[in-house]
């Protein structure tokens, strides 16, 4: 059974992701970008044992805590080719500083469309979702979405960072409606009127769906 924790962290309502396998004990983390302790704090009290930190794009207020939880364990970091040079780039780095944070270290794992991550008895597939960033990725598994930037309860991502593009963020949305629509969606950000959704509601009443559907 996958468990599911999701925990508000940092100054910009970041949704970060504890997500494990109840049988084996593995677990990654999705984006830890603050309460790094309180991360670690309840893996321990789940009993379980951290292998990825998994971010699903580049941008420091979604990596920050990187190096923080990896100090601490022995897990990979992953994250899309698109966006492995930008987590070390000079503005990111400075980003996590003005967070009150250590910039990440280098990924130890980059991934592409179709690859899968393992935790346990738990495969969670990656999906290239570019548009926020060139490398946004959401993660699907067990009828769970972890959609990062890319689809937010009643919006979207911004695309006006570098890299973004609006028409290429849409076409990943609408990759992301092929799923089933009972299909859970874990935003990236506690932007939205409740902090989870599915794939059927966001088709229904998300501004940014209705208007191309």
């Amino acid at each position: 059974m996958m468990q599911i924790e999701q925990i508000k962290v940092g100054p910009m309502a970041v949704f970060a992701y504890i997500v494990g396998c109840e049988t084996e004990k593995e677990a990654l983390v999705i984006d830890p970008a603050g309460s790094e302790r309180k991360i670690l704090d309840r893996l321990r009290t789940l009993g379980l044992t951290l292998k990825y930190v998994v971010n699903t794009h580049a941008h420091a207020d979604h990596t920050c805590g990187n190096r923080a939880i990896l100090s601490k364990t022995d897990a990979q970091l992953v994250i899309h080719e698109d966006d492995a040079d930008q987590i070390r780039s000079g503005k990111n780095q400075a980003f996590s500083l003005a967070l009150g944070k250590k910039p990440s270290p280098k990924p130890d794992m980059l991934v592409k469309e179709g690859d899968s991550l393992v935790i346990g008895k738990e495969t969670l597939q990656i999906i290239h979702t570019p548009g926020h960033s060139p490398g946004s990725i959401c993660l699907y598994g067990t009828g769970n979405l972890f959609t990062g930037d890319t689809l937010f309860v009643g919006a979207v991502g911004r695309t006006d960072l570098g890299g973004g593009d609006m028409g290429t963020l849409l076409l990943s949305v609408k990759k992301l409606l092929s799923l089933p629509p009972e299909t859970r969606v874990w935003p990236g950000h506690a932007y939205g009127e409740t902090p989870v959704s599915t794939l059927a509601h966001e088709r229904e009443t998300n501004p940014y769906i209705t208007g191309f559907r």
